[in-house]
């Protein structure tokens, strides 16, 4: 029969569409939920999976990467009665595909409205002063209870952060009006210590030029009076090599006397107000003016010159 043929061939088509449709391939990163005649029945992993047609169906297609949800702004209370808007951000991972495609209707509108009670519930235990100051207490308590209530959900909390405090617009402006001032307070107090350091290394400075000129001064002195002495010491040694020479020529008695002379006129022409003359001087010092005498009784006895000579 001629149509043998063709059935054949629609047949094989077919099965080939049947087998194309129904072979599911599954990426990295994702699960597949399958139920089979309206049940769940198993969860696909990575690989090539075969559903049976008509008989299974893939329920829900779940991604297991870690994901965020940035949720609006939410009114709250604090302790001490001011309303503020607090908008937080999630980052969650699906960990159990079975519970999160059968756990909870909407898990997204679930993990927001549970999100904005807890923290709803962690402010109003607070006051202004510590909502400001004390977020990742905030974060640290949000991540707890929220990952404890997601649990059945198959959904585990990774991390929670605050983004945003608004306080309402008065409060607002007188934070940032204490801002402002603590901001010049503290750039006040910088300049001062600036200034001061400054002063302190200024009289540093000058308290090292002090002690440098201190010391310098010093060395010159000392070099000054080194010099002198090594002056004195030159003169004492050529005075002593002087007075060797002359012990070893033997000089005469007058010789001696005339040195003496010449010493005692050194010392007169000094500034020395009193003179000790020794007694060899003195006697020297008679002998010529016993001598000077002689000469001055002679000169009276020379004739003296005729009117006619001059």
């Amino acid at each position: 029969m001629p149509f043998i043929p063709i059935i054949i061939i629609i047949l094989v088509v077919v099965l080939i569409l049947v087998l194309a449709t129904n072979l599911k391939v599954v990426q990295q990163s994702k699960a597949y939920v399958i139920e089979r005649l309206g049940a769940f029945h198993s969860v696909w992993g990575v690989g090539i999976h075969f559903k049976v047609p008509f008989l299974e169906r893939v329920a829900k297609v779940v991604s297991l990467k870690e994901q965020v949800v940035d949720f609006p702004p939410q009114p709250v209370i604090t302790k001490d009665n001011v309303t503020m808007q607090i908008d937080t951000v999630l980052y969650f991972q699906i960990t159990d595909p079975k519970l999160y495609a059968y756990g909870v209707e909407r898990p997204m509108s679930a993990i927001e409205n549970l999100s904005v009670t807890t923290m709803r519930n962690i402010i109003g235990d607070m006051d202004l002063e510590q909502t400001l100051t004390s977020r990742d207490t905030i974060n640290s308590q949000m991540r707890a209870l929220l990952d404890e209530a997601t649990d059945p959900w198959g959904i585990k909390v990774n991390r929670v952060e605050v983004k945003n405090i608004q306080p309402p617009p008065d409060i607002q402006s007188a934070m940032e009006k204490q801002m402002k001032a603590e901001r010049e307070k503290r750039e006040a107090v910088l300049r001062a210590e600036g200034q001061r350091q400054s002063q302190i290394l200024v009289a540093e400075g000058e308290k090292e030029s002090m002690i440098l000129r201190a010391d310098a001064a010093k060395q010159a002195a000392i070099k000054k009076a080194e010099g002198e002495a090594e002056a004195i010491l030159k003169v004492q040694q050529a005075t002593a090599e002087a007075i060797k020479l002359l012990n070893e020529a033997d000089p005469k008695e007058a010789v001696l006397r005339i040195k003496a002379l010449e010493a005692f006129q050194a010392a007169a022409d000094g500034k020395a107000t009193k003179i000790i003359i020794p007694s060899e001087i003195q006697g020297l010092a008679g002998l010529c003016a016993s001598a000077k005498a002689v000469f001055d009784s002679v000169e009276p006895n020379k004739p003296k010159p005729s009117a006619e000579s001059k």
